[in-house]
């Protein structure tokens, strides 16, 4: 079990910046890959950044260039910093740890599952 809780939405004006901070603690060493994901009333959860253990990140055309996805292991955060906002950026936006756990059973299975922050609003607006 991996809990998140996530800080750092607020209303911001086009082209401005702001950071999110995602906290971690559970867990841990079941993670694999980190995410930040963004979603608008009446549409779906929609991919923005992925970090994996190995470092490499990923991210949606629409936010190339624009944001970046940083892991600090020592402090237990995820951190997406986010530039040149865009009034489409406007949504709410979930941070999301995928785990693989080993599980006791005969062959032992493994389990993979993704755990979800409670979202936090991040509002671009003049």
């Amino acid at each position: 079990q991996v809990t998140l809780v996530e800080s750092g939405g607020a209303l911001v004006q086009p082209g401005g910046s702001l950071g999110l901070s995602c906290l971690y603690s559970g867990n841990i060493w079941s993670i694999h890959t980190f995410g930040w994901y963004r979603q608008v009333p009446g549409k779906s959860r929609d991919m923005v950044a992925e970090i994996a253990a190995t470092g490499n990140a990923v991210y949606s055309d629409a936010v190339k260039g624009r944001f970046a996805i940083s892991r600090d292991a020592a402090k237990n955060t995820v951190h997406l910093q986010m530039n040149n906002l865009k009034p489409d950026d406007t949504a709410v936006y979930y941070c999301k740890a995928a785990t693989a756990q080993v599980d006791a059973g005969f062959p032992p299975d493994i389990r993979y599952d993704n755990f979800w922050g409670q979202g936090t609003q991040v509002t671009v607006s003049a």
